[in-house]
């Protein structure tokens, strides 16, 4: 076979240089225009442009792949195989480059860039997968068309490309389409809004006046109530419970999180609207606007959710105690310009740096510890950063510990997320439980519940609620 390879090679080019078509006279300029990346780099911009989430993850992934791609194309396999270009004279005039390439054939780094770009785009926005492939295709097809590259060079850089695109899951966890799981209840519907009462956080990142007018259009009989500053939203939120049957909340995790405790606690549905800055709670119940949130409410569209406690606090995404609050921190000041993975792991090397360890008992044991976490429900990945959660009714905490007695807890910390290894570094703990004791022997226990920084009795029990709280979201 790896004879008959090269005769197949010149085969092919002999065909399509006898072969004139207008179909083929597009391909040269597409080539060209992928010449040092800027086609990725110009469609990685406009993806960015469009502001939806998703898509400029994919954008920053697809520049990654290509990156690593290039790098292994032009200068590792070049260097190593050192194929010769085909000949010249195989390629009609009309179709060769002005300018040669003097670097060797095989394999294609326009193609392994191209396959790279496609994948990572694709990984992120499966949609995107079509479009962004054809145009990957048609830079490979370009190589061969015009003469600078055999079919096997570029089939090597597709390789190639595709597989670098698919080594960014190492170390990057691709986020998971769609919302999390939750059983699904019986909800009372309020197509006009009667009964609810929607407390507005005017301070949360986009309560705005459209969203006022958003909730008195489409629940004309709503009650809204906008807290005055300086007024405590949790006496807000307890007096609206006690007088409406549905409680509606716009505001960020922190909102929501006072909102759901309250909610549970009355034993009456919760109708959430998006509105923070990072939303990962209404993320997970795949409310991605307002609009979301009042068609499901509408509806009586709703499930059922677990509610995490601390003592009488409650959460219903993270708790956590260490350096874990710092990194949340940065993340969330550079993900919007990085994107969360390469944020979050830029943020874990500057924490280390500066964070120090604190002496706890957890569950009874003394620990000398960088971090302890408690999730509402199983997160994933396993053994990385938490990202996303497949279900929220599981009635699970997922504990993550960081050890820092171990020897070069730090460094090690450090090195096993950056190659995608810390499920199998020693500093690093997993499991899952239903309860967690912590206590701070010095008194002071300060906790992260949902983004809000708080400080916590010095000795306190982490615990579930399953499936006690109503909430509305679309159906599936």
């Amino acid at each position: 076979m790896w004879r008959r390879l090269p005769a197949a090679d010149r085969w092919v080019l002999r065909h399509l240089g006898a072969t004139d078509t207008r179909a083929l006279s597009v391909l040269p300029p597409l080539g060209r225009a992928a010449n040092y990346g800027r086609l990725w780099w110009g469609v990685s911009a406009a993806l960015a442009a469009t502001g939806n989430r998703r898509a400029r993850r994919a954008a920053l992934r697809g520049l990654i792949s290509l990156g690593a791609a290039s790098f292994a194309a032009n200068v590792v396999s070049k260097q190593v195989v050192r194929r010769p270009r085909p000949p010249i004279e195989l390629t009609p005039v009309a179709r060769r480059l002005a300018r040669i390439p003097v670097t060797t054939s095989f394999p294609s780094g326009h193609s392994a860039s191209a396959a790279a770009f496609a994948a990572g785009v694709a990984i992120e926005s499966p949609l995107l997968a079509v479009p962004v492939g054809l145009l990957a295709a048609g830079v490979g097809a370009s190589r061969v068309v015009t003469g600078v590259h055999y079919p096997t060079d570029v089939l090597a850089g597709f390789a190639l490309g595709l597989g670098a695109g698919a080594l960014t899951t190492w170390w990057w966890p691709a986020t998971p389409a769609g919302p999390a799981e939750a059983a699904p209840v019986a909800a009372p519907a309020a197509p006009n809004g009667e009964g609810v009462v929607v407390v507005v956080n005017s301070h949360a990142g986009s309560t705005g006046n459209g969203l006022l007018d958003l909730l008195r259009e489409q629940l004309p009989e709503a009650e809204i109530v906008q807290p005055e500053d300086g007024e405590d939203l949790v006496e807000v939120l307890e007096a609206a419970a006690r007088r409406c049957r549905i409680l509606g909340i716009a505001g960020g995790d922190g909102s929501i999180n006072v909102a759901a405790k309250t909610a549970a606690d009355h034993g009456i549905p919760l109708f959430a609207l998006p509105g923070g800055t990072l939303n990962h709670f209404a993320r997970d119940l795949g409310l991605d606007d307002p609009h979301e949130a009042i068609s499901a409410l509408q509806a009586g569209a709703a499930s059922q959710v677990d509610l995490g406690c601390v003592d009488e606090r409650g959460f219903v995404n993270t708790c956590s105690t260490g350096l874990y609050t710092d990194l949340v921190r940065y993340r969330e000041k550079w993900e919007r310009r990085l994107g969360k993975w390469p944020a979050m792991l830029v943020g874990l090397v500057h924490v280390l740096r500066r964070a120090q360890p604190q002496d706890l008992v957890v569950d009874g044991r003394p620990r000398r510890v960088w971090m302890v976490f408690a999730g509402n429900g199983r997160y994933l990945p396993v053994g990385f950063a938490p990202t996303s959660r497949p279900r929220l009714d599981d009635g699970l905490l997922d504990i993550r510990i960081m050890d820092a007695a171990r020897p070069l807890a730090r460094t090690r910390i450090a090195l096993s997320v950056l190659l995608g290894t810390l499920r199998w570094s020693g500093p690093y703990e997993g499991t899952t439980a239903q309860e967690l004791k912590l206590s701070a022997p010095d008194g002071l226990l300060y906790l992260t519940l949902d983004g809000e920084f708080t400080r916590v009795d010095p000795e306190v029990t982490i615990t579930k609620r399953p499936r006690a709280l109503t909430v509305y979201r679309p159906r599936r």
